[in-house]
């Protein structure tokens, strides 16, 4: 039995994001070796990870309307060329001074941010109602995939060789992957000339958007409170997200007097430490998505379901954020940071999933302008993050604010969040 196209969409762009975050986090393991070498202050070294979602905040809500507009297959696929190319020259710009790879920090995340507006533009027109949660689950695992390869495999390679070659091999990637895509993907399943007659009717009967959209509501879109729930709640889970994404090796790297783990960069604990929550946070991003779609069919309500497991999902993470500074054990914080990521997978299922309820036409620019609403926060987060450790020497406040945000972000989901159409 052949493997139904729509199978093979979501493949390739899982690989996608995993490329993206794998592209996105290196320099995470990398700032630390580069941070020695040129002497960057930890405020400097904020500036570095916070400037990336500068570029990609600009181009998520462009990105959208271009998918929508055009087709989310030329716009990613250009989008990873891009970025991938940036990827390989980021050492030659580090040399160069502390503004040049600023710049192509910012450069790199104009190339990414038309990544996830543009995959669901795709699966808007590709992918059947009852499968669309544990669909955007299994795409979104390629976060947690790319972040465990990216830290563990950029760890290994600087232990082996040195840091600049973590870009030079991450970067050619995409150069392969670009490739498969261009031969197996369409933006609409109409134009793809290997799918059956069979799934192409039931995709055309059951997908969310069957049509482009003739223009972004906008004045509508910023009164909108459903969509204010969805981009406050993305941008308080990306406050807490972007931080850790930026700052977790750094965590376990930084000696115990400042709060951090004390762990070398060449142990294989430092690669445990790293690892493991990371695994855990695949399995929960698609228990997430699984749960979601099954309690939707048992007959529970869309928004009784995403209120509830994005409930879960915020209040627990910030729960188990808070706990973290008050423990001693190492095995203590490790149970600590998979619960975290536990929570962080299951709440995808509630505000991650909610655009195409509220206007499936619009799918790709819904996604855009919410995500880059919450990419304020993945700017601003690195940034107070690393004058938090400047002037503080201490992890335990980082934790507190993380934890205080998702509070926020969980309560003005559940107070306004709805799964009614609000754009037709």
């Amino acid at each position: 039995m052949t493997m139904p196209i729509r199978f093979k969409v979501i493949f390739y762009s899982f690989l996608a994001v995993f490329i993206c975050y794998i592209d996105r986090v290196n320099i995470s393991v990398a700032i630390i070796p580069m941070q020695n070498q040129f002497g960057w202050s930890e405020s400097q070294v904020g500036l570095i990870l916070g400037s990336f979602y500068a570029g990609y905040m600009v181009s998520m809500t462009l990105g959208g309307y271009l998918a929508d507009k055009y087709g989310g297959k030329k716009v990613l696929g250009y989008g990873l060329l891009l970025w991938s190319f940036f990827t390989v020259i980021t050492p030659a710009f580090a040399y160069s001074g502390l503004w040049l790879l600023i710049l192509i920090r910012v450069l790199m995340g104009l190339g990414e941010g038309i990544t996830f507006p543009s995959w669901h533009a795709i699966y808007a027109r590709w992918i059947p109602f009852n499968e669309r949660t544990r669909s955007i689950a299994i795409t979104n695992s390629g976060i947690s995939v790319g972040t465990v390869f990216g830290y563990v495999v950029a760890a290994i390679i600087i232990s082996r060789y040195s840091w600049e070659w973590v870009f030079y091999s991450f970067g050619i990637l995409g150069i392969f992957w670009y490739f498969f895509w261009q031969r197996n993907v369409t933006s609409y399943p109409e134009d793809h000339v290997s799918i059956s007659s069979e799934e192409l009717d039931y995709i055309i009967k059951e997908a969310p958007s069957k049509e482009t959209p003739p223009k972004i509501p906008l004045s509508k879109l910023i009164k909108n409170q459903p969509f204010l729930a969805i981009a406050i709640a993305t941008f308080c889970n990306n406050w807490a997200l972007y931080t850790f994404l930026s700052y977790l090796p750094r965590y376990v790297n930084d000696p115990l007097s400042t709060g951090g783990l004390g762990i070398e960069l060449d142990s294989s604990l430092f690669i445990y430490l790293i690892l493991i929550p990371s695994v855990v946070s695949v399995f929960a991003l698609l228990f997430g998505g699984i749960l979601a779609d099954s309690l939707i069919k048992r007959g529970f309500k869309v928004i009784t379901v995403r209120k509830t497991v994005n409930t879960i999902g915020f209040f627990g993470s910030s729960i188990f954020l808070i706990l973290i500074p008050f423990q001693d054990s190492l095995v203590n914080i490790l149970v600590l940071l998979c619960l975290v990521n536990t929570c962080s997978g299951i709440c995808q299922g509630g505000f991650g999933v909610n655009h195409a309820d509220l206007g499936p036409k619009y799918t790709g620019s819904l996604v855009g302008m919410a995500g880059s609403i919450g990419m304020i926060a993945a700017i601003f987060s690195p940034i107070v993050a690393g004058y938090v450790l400047e002037f503080s020497n201490s992890w335990n406040l980082i934790f507190y604010v993380c934890s205080g945000i998702l509070v926020i972000g969980g309560l003005y989901y559940l107070i306004f969040a709805s799964a009614e159409k609000q754009f037709d």
